[in-house]
Formats: C-alpha cells, sequence, structure tokens
C-alpha cells in the first residue's frame, strides 16, 4: 500500500486522507470523542488484548457501567423483593421512563412519541395492527427486496392475517439491473404510480446488507401525499444516523438497541409512533395493562384506557435488567450527542473507504453508496477470496467483522469505541491477503 493522499467528501467540505499509521494516529489524538472508548470493553482476539471490532452493526460492546448498573437491580430485589417497584434506587414501576428523553433525542422525537419496549419484530406487528388497515382497493404493503427477512416474514404474514396472497400484496423494490442499491427516483416513480393501492410502506432506513440509507424525508413526502402510511426498522439507523423521525412526519417506526446502541444480546426494543396518533384510540391496537391510563392501571378495571402517545401500545411491565443495561449505553450516547457521532462516522468510515481502495486492483468492491449522505458507518465489501476463509483469517489477526449471504463481508467503525489506527490496521491485514 502506497503512502498516497485522497481527497474525500464529508460533511459537504472536502478532507484529505492518508495511507499511513502516522495520519490514523493523529487522527485518534485529535478526535473529540476518544474518551469514550475507555467506557466500553473491547474483546481481544488473535494476538491482540484490544481486537478490532467492525461487527458493532450485528452486536455492540458491552458499556462499562451495564454491570454495575444490573447490579444495582439484583441488589434492590435481594434487599427489597415486591417494594422494589416503588422503593428501588431506581423504582421499577416507571423505570423505562428513564430512557425515554434519551431515545427521543437518538431518533429526533418528542418524548411522547418514543417507547422502549418489546423487541423490534413484535413492536413491527403491534405498529402493523394499528397502521396496515387494507381496503379491497387499497391493501398493497411495499418493502424493499433485500430487507431483513424477519421483516418479510412480518409483512408476508400480516397480508396473510388479512386474507392476501402475499405474493399480490407485497410489493418488494428491486434494484435495477447491475446494480446493488435503491435509487429513489425508482421509489418515488412507485409511490406516484401505484400508490392508491399501497397501504402502507415499511423500509429499513439503512439496508442491513448493503448499507444503504434511504432518502426517507423524500420517501415520506410522496407517501403523505398518496395517503400511503409508512413505517421505518430502524435497527440499522438508530444510533448510526441523524434521524428526524418526527419532521420526516413517518407513522411509526421501530428499531432493535443490541446493535448501534449496545444493550447486550436480545436487548429491548424500541417504538415511535408519530404525534399525530397521540390520541387516535380509534385505531385498531392490541392492548395491555402497561399501556393503560397509570393514573388508574392499578385499579384492574374491565374498560382498557390507552396511555395518549407511544406508551399507549405498550403491552407488559419491561424487563428491568435489560432496561439497565440499555441506560449504560444511552447515558454513553447522550454524552457524546448523535451530532458529534455522526461527524466522526462520516470521517472513520470514508478513512475506511480510502484504504480499501488502496488495495490491489480487483480484491475487493464496496456496494455501500460512496456518497455518505446514503449510508452510515456500514461497508459492505465483496472480496475475491472466499469469505468465509477470509473471516476465520481475519480473527486469528485479531480483526472481527461478520458474514452475510451470499458473499458479503460488513466492516463497521462504530464511532464511539472505534480507532483510526485500527481501521488502518483492518486495512494492512487485507492487503496482506491481497499480495
Amino acid at each position: 500500500m502506497s503512502n498516497t493522499k485522497q481527497t474525500s467528501l464529508v460533511n459537504s467540505s472536502t478532507f484529505q486522507y492518508e495511507d499511513s499509521i502516522d495520519f490514523a494516529i493523529a487522527m485518534d489524538v485529535e478526535d473529540p470523542l476518544r474518551q469514550y472508548r475507555n467506557q466500553f470493553f473491547i474483546p481481544a482476539a488473535g494476538d491482540r488484548k484490544e481486537c478490532i471490532y467492525l461487527a458493532g452493526n450485528s452486536l455492540g460492546l458491552q458499556p462499562r457501567k451495564a454491570r454495575t448498573y444490573i447490579e444495582q437491580e439484583l441488589d434492590d430485589w435481594a434487599n427489597l423483593g415486591v417494594e422494589g417497584h416503588f422503593d428501588a434506587k431506581h423504582p421499577w414501576l416507571p423505570y423505562h421512563e428513564n430512557l425515554t428523553d434519551m431515545s427521543a433525542r437518538i431518533v429526533g422525537a418528542k418524548p411522547s412519541e418514543v417507547v422502549v419496549m418489546n423487541t423490534l419484530t413484535v413492536n413491527l406487528h403491534l405498529m402493523m395492527v394499528s397502521f396496515y388497515r387494507p381496503t379491497k382497493e387499497r391493501y398493497k404493503i411495499v418493502t424493499e427486496s433485500g430487507a431483513f427477512p424477519s421483516d418479510q416474514y412480518a409483512v408476508a404474514s400480516q397480508a396473510k392475517f388479512h386474507g392476501y396472497k402475499p405474493e399480490d400484496a407485497v410489493v418488494e423494490l428491486t434494484p435495477r439491473d447491475g446494480e446493488s442499491t435503491l435509487r429513489t427516483e425508482d421509489i418515488l416513480s412507485l409511490i406516484d404510480k401505484d400508490g392508491d393501492k399501497i397501504a402502507l410502506i415499511v423500509l429499513g432506513d439503512v439496508n442491513y446488507l448493503t448499507g444503504q440509507a434511504f432518502e426517507v424525508e423524500k420517501i415520506a413526502h410522496a407517501a403523505r401525499l398518496k395517503g400511503c402510511n409508512i413505517g421505518l426498522n430502524l435497527a440499522h439507523g438508530a444510533g448510526n444516523l441523524l434521524l428526524k423521525l418526527h419532521d420526516w412526519d413517518v407513522d411509526f417506526a421501530v428499531w432493535c438497541t443490541y446493535k448501534y446502541l449496545n444493550a447486550g444480546p436480545g436487548g429491548l426494543a424500541g417504538c415511535f409512533v408519530h404525534e399525530r396518533h397521540a390520541t387516535s384510540f380509534d385505531l385498531p391496537r392490541f392492548a395491555g395493562w402497561w399501556g393503560h391510563n397509570k393514573k388508574n392501571r392499578f385499579k384492574m378495571g374491565p374498560d382498557f384506557d390507552p396511555i395518549p402517545g407511544a406508551e399507549g401500545w405498550q403491552l407488559s411491565n419491561p424487563p428491568i435488567f435489560q432496561l439497565a443495561a440499555l441506560r449504560a449505553s444511552l447515558e454513553i450516547f447522550d454524552a457524546a450527542t448523535m451530532p458529534a457521532i455522526r461527524q466522526k462516522s462520516e470521517k472513520i468510515t470514508g478513512y475506511l473507504e480510502y484504504l480499501l481502495h488502496q488495495l490491489p486492483p480487483g480484491f475487493c468492491s464496496i456496494i455501500t453508496p460512496q456518497n455518505p449522505d446514503e449510508r452510515g458507518s456500514q461497508l459492505s465489501i465483496r472480496l475475491t477470496k472466499d469469505p468465509h476463509e477470509m473471516l476465520t483469517a481475519l480473527k486469528k489477526e485479531g480483526a472481527i467483522c461478520d458474514f452475510r449471504n451470499p458473499d458479503i463481508i460488513r466492516a463497521t467503525p462504530i464511532p464511539l469505541y472505534v480507532k483510526y489506527q485500527d481501521v488502518f490496521d483492518f486495512a494492512k491485514i487485507l492487503a496482506r491477503f491481497a499480495s
């Protein structure tokens, strides 16, 4: 790899990268987020005491405070029993409310529009109960052809639940021949052409496989003009991109918290419902007691009285230990701020992209869009060598990525805990394999 320079587009300004260890070290020294790496446990791999962890888009690392926060709840459970609901250091009854404001800042929403509850696909189904209301004329569900399988299963099962054949009701957005990602103009064209038949649009915000970030504001506006409901799966967007759910005027959004948001394996999910639906109590919904009016919830009355806002879609009281783990991570995000995280994301992802371009021609190709506005931290890479063998070889060298069918290695420099030197070292490892 030669010590070359390249100008790249970052934050609508030019930024010059260098292929040198000195440049990477200097960038780490100047990194305004550098102190946050020490707030996470970095696993060992190969001969490295701290691995090159580029799999945070699959499972985020553990915040150091997570254990302390969980142990606090264990101690309160041991010492207080049921009284912990009211007398714990952080009382369990309203515990989820400790995360509401921080979650709202992550996704660009008002606190009343956000709640932490359930898991992602459960929340997606709950939202479709309310916002997929097919009629004889308007019953189509639009999603991307390469959506995460769970999303595909969910929308197909909702169509079947309402008596439609998925092959007729579900419309999949497909890239043009020879292309890996979708074009916004093609999505808008479909909405304009068939919008009168579309009941619901469900997009992944950031596609899990390609890393493409969709132009949600434009798509949501087009959906509104045609009377289509629109929802987002933010599994790869929350904690990764600057989101403006309220301003974008989407109907709903759901997200998991164990990827970019570091809540731990199987962590609780989040849910957004736009405030214009806050008191739409006539919307069909599956009800549970935790969504009932807090003032008379414990009167145990027979009739459901939903809480206004997103909380009204809750079913059950949430698991406190998982909330505690998520609180440990969200506090870091709140201190670092999403604008600063996104600024580093663009720079460090651009650096990874630049270094990959320095590899021998033909060794790898990047299917993620080059425009920083159309991606987050993830780069999806195709290599000429067998990807399974490459993953094993990379792990032996201390670099952790992940694989997705059919032939994609995903590498994600998470801004809070990945260093520029990690990215440089990763590229040097690939260079050895390429030679």
